[in-house]
Parts: structure tokens; sequence; C-alpha cells
């Protein structure tokens, strides 16, 4: 078990979310932004490369172990842009009602409506090591937007074999199917030594 974990991250979605799936394996989890850690730059082209730069940023930062995730939304008609620049086009202030509008607007009429999310999780620790952790989930996206119970581009996606987006679904069931769940359960199964 780690007792204290720094969750790389600014976002409060995020933050309830781990507390959520690593109950009983992590004592206390603090986030980024209760070190007053300043986000460090993204400058990875993929999702393991982000989550390394932000766990190694913590990790160094605090001196505690460090979990950071980098995830997006990839859109098969959109050559899966926007990837590792989701949160980009959500600009600054993060505005993901405009993000989805953009999405929408730019598969205009592809048929191909098919996306995944994708979830990198790399646990850096004090000693070095480092370790990561992938998961996907695969559907499709909707117009317009809807549901309120998630973030980011929730509102849009609808994972295959459901009929309802990621924000309508209840948070303990997108927490069991969604690509953070399942790169999380592969940290789990590492933090039980499996």
């Amino acid at each position: 078990m780690i007792e204290k974990l720094v969750l790389a991250t600014h976002n409060k979605g995020k933050v309830k979310e781990f507390e959520a799936l690593l109950k009983g394996l992590v004592g206390e989890i603090k986030s980024a932004a209760d070190w007053n850690l300043i986000e460090p730059a993204e400058t990875g082209t993929t999702f393991v490369e982000n989550a390394t730069i932000k766990a190694m940023a913590s990790m160094q930062a605090t001196g505690l172990p460090a979990l950071a995730d980098d995830s997006g939304i990839c859109v098969r008609a959109l050559n899966d842009e926007p990837g590792v620049y989701t949160a980009d086009w959500a600009g600054y202030p993060r505005d993901f009602n405009k993000a989805m509008a953009l999405v929408h607007e730019k598969i205009g009429d592809a048929v191909d409506r098919s996306a995944y999310f994708a979830s990198v999780l790399v646990l850096a620790y004090p000693d070095g090591r480092v370790e990561s952790f992938e998961g996907k989930v695969h559907g499709h996206l909707t117009w317009p937007p809807r549901g309120d119970k998630g973030f980011g581009f929730d509102p849009m996606f609808i994972a295959e074999g459901y009929d309802k987006t990621f924000a309508e679904i209840e948070p303990e069931e997108k927490n069991k199917i969604s690509h953070r769940a399942r790169a999380v359960e592969k940290l789990i199964h590492h933090l039980k030594g499996e």
C-alpha cells in the first residue's frame, strides 16, 4: 500500500475519480493543486510521454510517489485527433462545450463517428522506478451533447454496448468501464504485486 500519493493534476473531477478507484490501496491522495505545484509543459507527442512528464515533476517536487494520467479522445474521422491535444482544444480557460462543438464541426458529415478514449497512467517512485499502464474504451460520438454527470468530452461519447453518453450514466457505472478504469485496473494489479 502507498501511504501518500500525489496525483499530478489540478482537475478536481479526476481527483474524485481516483479516490474512488484506488480506495484501500492508497492511504491519502493529494493533488498537485493541493501542493501548489505549477503544471509542467506537456511537450510530449504521446500520452505516455506527457504522463511521464507530469508524474516526474510532481514526484521530484514532493519526494512522494506521484501518479499522472494523460488521456484524451481520439476520433477516427479526424485521424485520431484531438488525441494528446484534447485539453488544448478546450482552450484557456478550458471550455469543453466549445471543444465538443469544434470536434462536431470538424467531423462534418463524415459517416464514421467512431472514437475512443485513451488513458495512460504513469506512476513515478522516488527511487527512480517509473511504471505505465494504458486503458482504452471504444465507442462513438453523438450530437448534441447529453448529460451533466461527466466532464470533458463525456457528454458526446457513447461507449460500445451503451445507449447513454458517459455524462448520462452514473459515475459508479462509468468508473467500471472507462478508459481510466481500465488503466487503473492494471495499476491495481501492480500495486497488489500481481
